[in-house]
């Protein structure tokens, strides 16, 4: 069984690439463009992190499931820990499960919480989202943490936006540039779910 919903609940306190590096790969030295690019760097790490289907600075994600199933697969690795899985019981009470109840598999990706040894999930009631996890996810709190090739891509991204500033012209439809392209194709995870 799949998620029923997928939600950014903290998201990054930082962008992977500064605005700084951004204009070094534009070869601007001017400040007049800095709010502009900086927007471009923010639009450019989401539109990534949905294509690559990965978490780049670390962030808290939440996801609901209608019910237990033995293996919840975790969206947008890698996944660091997970901060807690609630539940509506069968008399529609809110319970945690205790951590020593679940293993979360993070030497895989997409990440898997499973059971623990010799445990059993509780009921919950019939309920839509009646299984919530809150988990974090990405390579760490520092813009040094996110692999050069992903950064690589933010900027070349960045780029793109910038000299291309509507989204089509008579003159110019293009897809992503193949550069681009690349990069995601290289760190994009399959999708499992």
């Amino acid at each position: 069984m799949s998620y029923k919903s997928f939600k950014v609940t903290t998201p990054p306190s930082i962008e992977p690439v500064t605005v700084a590096e951004a204009k070094s790969q534009l070869r601007i030295s001017g400040s007049d463009e800095d709010t502009l690019i900086g927007n471009y760097i923010t639009v450019a790490r989401q539109t990534l992190e949905v294509l690559m289907r990965r978490a780049f600075i670390t962030q808290t994600i939440t996801l609901s499931y209608d019910t237990f199933v033995n293996d919840f697969r975790l969206p947008r690795p890698p996944a660091i820990s997970v901060t807690s899985i609630q539940y509506v019981d069968t008399d529609g009470a809110t319970q945690t499960l205790s951590s020593g109840n679940y293993t979360l598999d993070n030497q895989i990706e997409p990440a898997s919480i499973v059971p623990a040894y010799n445990v059993v999930y509780p009921d919950t009631r019939s309920q839509p989202n009646a299984v919530t996890i809150v988990y974090t996810a990405g390579y760490g709190a520092n813009t040094t943490d996110v692999p050069e090739s992903i950064r690589l891509a933010i900027r070349l991204l960045v780029g793109s936006y910038y000299e291309n500033r509507e989204a089509t012209s008579v003159e110019k439809v293009n897809d992503l540039p193949l550069g681009i392209q690349m990069l995601i194709a290289t760190n994009e995870v399959p999708e499992v779910y």
